[in-house]
């Protein structure tokens, strides 16, 4: 399980299990599982999309961001549409 926080200026977007998710790198859209690489990447425009534990699949449109994993943990410092 992967525990993933979104943050945008405004407020946290969602903390919470999930277990996997789909971001827009700058170089194309990657995936991150259970024990991915510790990465720093930054997003471009598009869409984040997250799998919840309870299988809710969730989208967040962003203009852009960075992504940082480490250790199962994902944060998200996100600007929205």
């Amino acid at each position: 399980m992967l525990k993933l926080k979104i943050v945008s200026p405004e407020r946290i977007e969602f903390e919470g299990d999930v277990e996997r998710v789909v971001v827009p790198g700058m170089m194309g859209q990657f995936e991150i599982l259970v024990n991915h690489a510790p990465i720093i990447s930054s997003l471009d425009k598009g869409r984040v999309e997250y799998l919840q534990a309870g299988g809710e699949q969730n989208t967040l449109d962003i203009i852009g961001g960075f992504v940082e994993v480490q250790k199962n943990v994902v944060s998200l410092c996100v600007e929205l549409q």
